[in-house]
């Protein structure tokens, strides 16, 4: 954190320290401020000035950011409204089903990606610059999408523009949050809170389908029948107001994202379910590297086997990300070797059954040709071998005091080769195929 060694060079300069604190209030950075003297007072709990500055930042902040949060919410219940009614409206006229349902599933996440770059806009500071830039940019990248995806001819890339969609989203969202030319610290930040962002959408998902089941079932116990177009009406409407409310609720536009806060709620949960998680996940593919060699030539004949293995490298990308502490402070010393010790195994046999599933695909190319599928999966899985490689290079070169910061360089890294990647396949794949 930028605050954290001016801060640490204040342990007993009292005035040297009040001015940081004045020079982050003007800057609206104080959540930062707040981060680096809690992690001095952690390091130092005897030291008197960075106690009476703990006692000092703990109302501020928390009043602080509950107007914050208030105001956040008065912007993303109307936008969330304004969506599901976008969504509703899809499929409500009646004019041709089966188009518009498609439409739907196409256009989603590009109208919701607009809807949170608006919240992001208006309820945070974000530069207008960049917001545009990130606004301008799906809503071009989205549309050429749709529209070449709409056209029944074109169904290999329909089918990876339903993957690739909610991907460009993601980025763009990325973007309007920490700009073009962002720090690996913020970008990593906003990884992690992604990651959070999902999961809580998934809960109102959950709890969404679970209210609409039992109201459906409800009238259905009395024999009264809801027509079919105002079930989907009222299904996609739904749909179309989680997006900004799962954002709102985990995510403070006022703030940056390295500002935010990681040490509560599923902010707190992502982390120690993802580490709980990841000597299972080393287990199971320790034993699958062992499997593979006994069948060695099962995924070259096989297709389906070549699905599962990138639904593997995206998920081990992913649980790299939520295991990996934001702050370096975060964890104490062991644990931290400990952390990094059983990421860096995840890392190596995760590149070992991919370039495995990388050779499988060559393979059957050579075999049978270049198709839009196959030119999509070469490209992941080379770009996330290549990031597994550099990860692994990076971290045992560097050493241990070097990381959590060359796995965030590396996702940083990460973030630009998915970038170009996804706007590659979402443009090319129609001229080339």
């Amino acid at each position: 954190m930028e605050y954290l060694q001016e801060i640490t060079a204040a342990h007993s300069d009292p005035r040297r320290l009040e001015g940081l604190y004045q020079a982050a209030r003007r800057a609206r950075r104080l959540a930062e401020f707040t981060a680096g003297v809690q992690a001095c007072y952690a390091q130092a709990p005897d030291n008197v000035l960075y106690a009476a500055w703990h006692c000092r930042l703990q109302p501020a902040v928390e009043e602080a950011r509950g107007a914050l949060l208030s105001g956040a919410w008065r912007v993303a219940i109307p936008l969330s409204l304004a969506t599901g009614l976008i969504f509703a409206l899809l499929v409500g006229t009646q004019w041709d089903v089966a188009l518009e349902m498609l439409f739907l599933t196409l256009a989603w996440a590009p109208i919701a990606g607009l809807a949170i770059i608006t919240f992001l806009a208006l309820a945070g500071a974000q530069e207008r610059r960049q917001v545009a830039l990130a606004a301008s940019g799906l809503l071009v990248l989205g549309g050429y999408g749709v529209a070449w995806a709409i056209p029944p001819v074109r169904e290999s890339y329909r089918t990876l523009m339903m993957l690739h969609l909610p991907l460009l989203a993601w980025i763009a969202v990325g973007l309007s949050a920490v700009g073009l030319r962002s720090d690996r610290e913020n970008l990593f930040a906003v990884m992690a809170k992604s990651l959070e962002v999902i999961i809580t959408g998934g809960i109102y998902v959950l709890a969404g389908g679970l209210f609409a089941a039992i109201t459906f079932g409800m009238f259905a116990a009395l024999a009264v029948e809801f027509p079919e177009w105002l079930m989907r009406l009222l299904l996609a409407g739904g749909g179309g107001l989680i997006p900004v409310l799962a954002v709102a609720t985990v995510y403070d536009p006022r703030l940056r994202p390295i500002e935010q806060r990681f040490e509560e709620g599923l902010g707190k949960l992502l982390p120690t379910l993802t580490r709980l998680l990841l000597p299972l996940a080393l287990l199971i593919l320790a034993a699958y590297v062992v499997a593979m060699l006994a069948n060695f030539f099962q995924p070259f004949r096989d297709r389906d086997l070549l699905i599962v293995y990138n639904v593997m490298l995206f998920t081990v990308m992913g649980l790299l990300v939520g295991a990996a502490p934001v702050h370096g402070q975060d964890l104490a010393p062991r644990h931290r070797a400990l952390l990094r010790a059983g990421l860096l195994a995840l890392a190596a046999l995760a590149i070992a059954a991919s370039l495995h599933a990388l050779a499988a695909v060559v393979y059957r190319t050579i075999l049978g040709g270049l198709t839009p599928n196959r030119l999509t999966v070469i490209g992941w899985n080379g770009i996330n071998i290549a990031l597994l490689g550099l990860l692994v290079w990076r971290d045992l070169r560097q050493g241990q005091g070097a990381w959590p910061g060359s796995l965030q360089s590396v996702a940083a890294l990460g973030a630009i080769a998915y970038t170009v990647w996804t706007v590659f396949l979402i443009v090319a794949l129609p001229w080339l195929f």
